[in-house]
């Protein structure tokens, strides 16, 4: 399997972990063929008529599409290709491909493929991560669309036998679905980022994958040999016996790892010096509460409420809907607390049906609690549903995107409206629930001491924090280098944070990637944190960390990294202190 070439080492971003070692099979998906063809002016009609049947024949096929990731993924996943397929019901779009094919007497694909590009070109101009990914999603569409107006076919992988690592310029979420859930057993792509649909899927698949592999297409050939680390972000091409042997090795040690790390379960979440530690679970959909109560899941520290529109998209959710699936969480999880965060919808490709507005800038537009504010005939529903789910349960009520005391005021009184409402009706309802923001606008960050006052808890959502603090997208390869969690000023807000929430007494938590990577844990309960809340399969590799460590110890190498003035002198100083603890404790923190 190693051929004779010489082992060469591709650095990139481990998107979704893992270890595979197979042979390549390589995608050229990342451009069509498409020519400007001249047609006569009678060919006019019968060519849009070829364009409307072309869009008709790719809307079966993306909801076939979104039927198997229904079936294989859930709900949540199935709603992104329901939404590439209202993307062809767009008269934006369409409209513009039609009058391309009337006025320039053009073919179809070419049509397509000019209005694609000017939209396109729109999207990236913007420098925007949510319409960024809109932009992905119309590429996906406009690359099936063209398949369909040429007649290529989508060919099975299972044609191309076992062990494949599929290697592309990119990869669309539709591809990702029908290539993951047949014989490949990773991807390597030249784009993408940790965020990415396509990379949710791939974790979701428990499928590694690289990303920010430039060139990597030139590079490899079919059936060449591949290893590709989705927890290291590294890909091997034609590796040698010896490197193969090694990867063998650590898949085996995984595999192993895996199955003692579900074993710490039950195991109580007590550092070495008997210092108790919540480690709640971070979940988008039902589905995978199973996996929270098998890990140990101290309850959810976050349920991101704005899937049940994306599971439903275009359609809203009914107050019935909404009171089934925070029934099945509060009851699940009991008796533990659950964090259901009000709708994030703004920014989000799927909120049109409540958004009423088209942005420039929907990241810093009507989004979290904004939108939940000017749109109190939608966002009732949710709240109706809410306070009936609470009865005798352990309810608490999250407002994201918070920068201002008003506006938790502002929706205490909303609240309180729709309770009066409640009960001139007659209905069985809970006022007993703890009400709580999320940390993640530096402004919010920096006057924590007078939210502390108006509410019962904080939740710091570092993703954001940090984008927003930092003004760096990390998505964005030409700035990503500057996003880091380790900034002294990231740092600094949230100690401020902690203080104030214990000054006040208000119970505060993390749910942000920061909570749930290893090389922070160290730092973070250093700093007094004592609750963390991440994603299901995080959970037993933070817990065994916290088992092993010493809070005091903690707390004075912390101190040390806190009086550093730059990322990697903290860094270094983390490092210092993680190379003299146990293996378990060991790790690069950059």
């Amino acid at each position: 399997m190693t051929g004779t070439s010489a082992p060469h080492i591709l650095e990139g971003l481990g998107a979704s972990p893992g270890v595979a070692v197979g042979r390549a099979v390589c995608l050229s998906i990342h451009h069509l063929e498409v020519y400007r063809i001249p047609i006569q002016p009678d060919d006019v009609e019968a060519e849009v008529v070829r364009l409307k049947d072309a869009t008709q024949q790719t809307r079966k096929e993306l909801n076939a599409t979104r039927q198997r990731a229904h079936e294989q993924l859930g709900d949540g996943l199935a709603g992104i290709f329901e939404a590439q397929a209202l993307l062809l019901e767009d008269a934006s779009f369409l409209d513009r491909v039609e009058r391309g094919i009337r006025d320039e007497k053009i073919n179809a694909e070419w049509a397509v493929n000019k209005v694609s590009e000017e939209f396109l070109h729109r999207f990236e101009s913007l420098e925007s991560e949510h319409l960024r990914e809109r932009g992905d999603d119309l590429r996906d569409v406009t690359r099936h669309l063209l398949r369909v107006l040429q007649g290529i076919a989508h060919h099975e992988i299972s044609e191309l036998g076992s062990n494949v690592i599929i290697v592309a310029h990119d990869l669309t979420p539709s591809e990702a679905v029908r290539l993951g859930r047949q014989q490949v057993i990773a991807f390597a792509i030249e784009t993408g980022g940790p965020t990415s649909h396509t990379s949710i899927i791939a974790r979701d698949l428990n499928i590694p994958l690289v990303t920010g592999l430039d060139g990597v297409t030139g590079l490899v050939t079919d059936d060449d040999p591949v290893v590709v680390d989705g927890t290291e972000g590294r890909v091997i091409l034609h590796p040698s016996q010896a490197q193969l042997s090694d990867y063998r090795d650590r898949r085996k040690r995984q595999t192993e790892e895996e199955r003692k790390l579900v074993e710490t379960g039950p195991l109580p979440c007590v550092s070495r010096d008997g210092v108790a530690i919540e480690l709640m679970a971070n979940i988008d959909l039902p589905e995978e509460l199973e996996d929270a109560s098998r890990y140990g899941a101290a309850g959810l520290g976050l349920y991101r409420s704005e899937f049940l529109y994306i599971e439903r998209a275009p359609e809203l959710p009914s107050e019935d809907e909404h009171f089934a699936t925070y029934r099945t969480l509060l009851d699940t999880m009991s008796p533990h607390p659950v964090l259901i965060r009000t709708f994030d919808l703004g920014g989000r490709k799927l909120a049109r049906e409540v958004m009423a507005t088209d942005e420039e800038n929907p990241v810093l537009g009507l989004r979290g609690i904004r939108l939940t504010l000017a749109r109190p005939h939608i966002f009732k529903i949710q709240l109706r549903a809410l306070f009936r789910a609470g009865v005798g349960r352990n309810l608490w009520i999250m407002l994201p995107m918070v920068s201002a005391r008003d506006e938790i005021r502002a929706f205490r009184a909303f609240a309180d409206q729709v309770m009066e409402e409640m009960e001139e009706e007659g209905l069985e309802f809970s006022r007993e629930f703890k009400l709580g923001i999320m940390i993640e606008v530096p402004s919010a960050a920096m006057i924590a001491d007078v939210l502390a006052q108006e509410v019962d808890f904080f939740s710091i959502g570092t993703n954001d924090l940090i984008q927003y603090s930092l003004a760096v997208d990390r998505n964005n390869e030409h700035v990503s280098y500057l996003y880091r969690p380790l900034h002294p000023a990231i740092l600094r807000m949230i100690r401020f944070v902690l203080d104030c929430a214990r000054d006040n007494g208000v119970e505060v938590s993390m749910c942000g990637e920061m909570a749930g990577d290893q090389r922070y844990t160290a730092l973070l309960l250093g700093m007094g944190l004592r609750r963390l809340s991440v994603s299901p399969r995080s959970i037993p590799d933070i817990k065994k960390q916290i088992r092993s460590s010493d809070i005091r110890e903690l707390e004075e190498a912390t101190e040390r990294c806190l009086t550093m003035g730059s990322s990697a002198e903290v860094e270094r100083c983390l490092d210092s202190y993680l190379a003299r603890q146990a293996p378990s404790m060991k790790g690069k923190a950059g």
